[in-house]
């Protein structure tokens, strides 16, 4: 496979108890080197790449470990996890890779919290957000994971540089994305609406952009959707697949970011599927 991994296996080094922890990201890992894909190891984000997309202050509240909600705990030295999985989105995003990083990051707003929803949902820094931001050019968001991305939404609202689309499981969690605004292209789809719907819906987000005014394609890569997963939009292996195929299609420069998918070795094979469609591979 030609699409490199940026992985490390410091990121599995917190959070052992929650929804989101290193075993979804380990069993993946193994599934991938198994079938022979080449791993890039990340180094941490700057802080100057971090100040382009967060407060100040958010930054600093989070360098003290001053970050708690209820489902995004304060763990010790977890701005330097976020960091590097923020730093694994910038490596992806000049390579073309795909970042197994975590934690996640497209619920995280400019001062954490965003569009009103006072957790966080497992993020900390917005990695995507950092990397396209850090290269600068006309991109095209697409989040296919099964929860809003709130956070990008809001970090990118009204940017002329940058347009945002999300396909999303809807009413769930953070329970924004209900309606398109501006340059933020939202399709709250039903759960369980199956492959079909979805490549039809992901059809008729593409077609309402304009591709010539895009350089670059930030894929917001969640794999939640899968069927019976947390956010899950009855999708399968071959779905992702067929979803890697569409986005070929676009013939941009390309880069993909880990967000949610919870099931630990049905996540391996789906990125799997998913690469193997963008790059026109059975």
């Amino acid at each position: 496979m030609n699409t490199k991994i940026i992985f490390t296996e410091k990121c599995l080094n917190y959070g052992s108890w929650h929804i989101e922890g290193p075993q979804r990201v380990k069993k993946a890992y193994d599934i991938l080197k198994q079938r022979g894909y080449q791993f890039i190891e990340p180094q941490p984000a700057n802080e100057e790449d971090l100040l382009k997309v967060h407060d100040a202050e958010y930054i600093w509240n989070l360098k003290k470990g001053l970050v708690e909600d209820p489902d995004t705990p304060a763990y010790d030295n977890i701005y330097e996890y976020a960091r590097l999985s923020a730093g694994g989105a910038l490596i992806a995003a000049k390579t073309g890779g795909f970042s197994l990083m975590r934690p996640p990051g497209h619920h995280a707003g400019k001062s954490g919290f965003a569009l009103g929803v006072y957790t966080r949902g497992f993020c900390y820094l917005n990695n995507v957000a950092i990397a396209v931001r850090a290269l600068g050019k006309r991109t095209l968001i697409l989040d296919i994971d099964g929860h809003h991305g709130n956070g990008t939404q809001e970090i990118f609202q009204g940017d002329s540089q940058v347009t945002y689309v999300s396909l999303h499981n809807y009413p769930q969690y953070p329970g924004t994305g209900v309606k398109s605004e501006r340059n933020s292209l939202n399709f709250p789809l039903p759960r369980d609406c199956g492959e079909k719907v979805f490549l039809e819906t992901l059809d008729k987000a593409l077609g309402m952009v304009d591709m010539k005014e895009v350089e670059v394609v930030a894929v917001s890569a969640g794999f939640d959707t899968h069927q019976g997963d947390l956010a899950s939009l009855g999708l399968t292996e071959q779905s992702y697949f067929e979803i890697g195929k569409k986005i070929a299609a676009l013939k941009k420069h390309t880069f993909f970011v880990l967000e949610g998918g919870y099931r630990g070795e049905k996540n391996g094979n789906d990125v799997d599927q998913f690469l193997r469609g963008f790059e026109g591979k059975s």
